[in-house]
């Protein structure tokens, strides 16, 4: 049961795609990178035909159930850029990023939208030498406090008090949102703005120039396969990006003596410095919703819904929840669901549009796609139409990763990279000493 799209009401599936047709732009997956993508595309050249296909309805897959952060985080590390793209790339890209956060919020859409920032915990010796690291290096890079502070547990009590806190990282450029009313708002803004949106209509192949559906063809001088986790199950796309599962909770509504407890006044997101990613919100209705990493990998890059319920890893996220706020003992979890996530062989996310053979590209956002979809939408809106922007020179444009290795090499190297995540944790917990192997595997990606 996906909390979020539970709490909007009802509303009929758009009609499917009547037959054969023709566009000067088809986009495939009406999630945030493609609605963005056309709804930009529209302003920027209204005369354009923009048809979107999407097998489900619009905000079904992860734009619809993700954990509502809009961050400027980004899963490739400022050295990894700066091997591409210098110190001038570094800083043009970070600050695209924090600029993208904005942009959401100026876009008007309702979704609850409350930019307070965001925390990560640390909770013990080993987490406070990597936040130390972590705000040493965005100081030798020139971002100030906005980007990356590291403060004292007295001074992160007041805005969330969790257990066993020595301090936290904070930043400034995070919104908590409700990620299914931006995805729904968004599809209104793009049918407002002349998008044709299809629902109920599966992309079964690409072709240059042409989706072709179980409804009929769509001929188009641009394609943008805007899939994400779910680009493995596109014919000849299963090695592109990994889809990777990340399960989330939520708690009935808290009353006003818990959250005086807890604190998150301005809803900050929160996190901590643990390698097993964990996330949460204070959600506008006054809900706790957390999520995390641990679900595994399937083989053959497999996509299902019964994948979105693994009992032992709900059960883990609402063990570290109590953990993290005792208050919580005891409380009831109303909600309980999952989703995939797109994974870069290289980690690191990348747009781009070949202006020869028509195909555009963007994703392997490592979950952090709510703000990078935004940016990735606008970037490819002037590709497309031939804008000579800062935006199409910054170092994720026309990038392209290596592909994922066959299986069974897929399922056992993902798998084994969560196992790692989990043992450090714990090898962390036990020695208060920063895990080897955790940081050997960062820099065997170049980070």
């Amino acid at each position: 049961m996906i909390l979020w799209q539970e709490q909007l009401p009802a509303a009929a599936p758009r009609p499917a795609l009547p037959g054969d047709t023709q566009a000067d732009v088809c986009v495939v997956g009406a999630g945030y990178t493609g609605l963005w993508t056309a709804l930009h595309l529209k302003r920027l050249d209204p005369a354009l035909r923009v048809v979107v296909v999407e097998r489900d309805v619009a905000g079904a897959g992860a734009s619809g159930r993700n954990g509502g952060w809009c961050s400027a985080l980004f899963p490739t590390s400022w050295h990894r850029i700066s091997r591409d793209a210098g110190r001038e790339g570094v800083l043009a890209m970070q600050r695209a990023l924090e600029d993208s956060v904005d942009e959401v919020g100026r876009s008007g859409i309702p979704c609850d939208f409350a930019k307070g920032g965001s925390i990560a915990l640390v909770r013990s010796p080993a987490q406070l030498a990597r936040a130390r690291e972590q705000v040493a290096e965005a100081r030798g890079w020139g971002f100030g406090p906005d980007t990356l502070d590291l403060v004292d547990a007295a001074a992160v009590q007041p805005r969330l008090a969790a257990s066993r806190v020595l301090g936290a990282v904070t930043t400034e450029h995070c919104a908590a949102l409700h990620p299914a009313k931006l995805a729904r708002g968004l599809a209104v803004a793009c049918e407002d703005a002349g998008v044709v949106i299809h629902e109920q209509t599966e992309a079964v192949r690409l072709e240059p120039g042409k989706v072709v559906t179980e409804h009929g063809t769509v001929t188009a001088e641009v394609v943008l396969p805007a899939t994400e986790g779910y680009t493995a199950q596109l014919p000849g796309h299963r090695r592109d990006l990994a889809p990777v599962y990340s399960l989330m909770l939520a708690t009935a509504p808290l009353p006003q003596d818990v959250w005086d407890q807890i604190g998150l006044a301005d809803r900050a997101t929160f996190t901590d410095e643990r390698h097993l990613t964990v996330y949460g919100q204070r959600t506008a209705d006054g809900r706790l919703a957390f999520g995390g990493r641990g679900a595994p990998y399937h083989f053959g890059s497999r996509v299902r819904p019964s994948y979105e319920q693994v009992p032992r890893v709900h059960e883990a996220l609402a063990r570290t929840l109590t953990e993290l706020f005792p208050v919580l003992d005891g409380v009831p979890v109303t909600h309980r669901w999952g989703g995939n996530l797109g994974v870069p062989r290289d980690w690191f996310p990348s747009v781009g549009f070949d202006r020869t053979t028509g195909a555009a590209w963007a994703g392997g956002y490592v979950g952090d796609g709510v703000a990078t979809a935004n940016l990735a939408g606008r970037t490819l809106a002037h590709l497309i139409t031939g804008v000579n922007s800062e935006l199409v020179r910054l170092p994720w444009v026309r990038r392209r990763t290596q592909r994922w290795e066959p299986e069974p090499l897929r399922w056992i190297g993902v798998n084994a990279v969560t196992l790692l995540m989990r043992r450090a944790d714990r090898v962390e917990a036990r020695t208060g000493r920063p895990s080897r192997s955790a940081a050997l595997f960062w820099r065997s990606l170049g980070h």
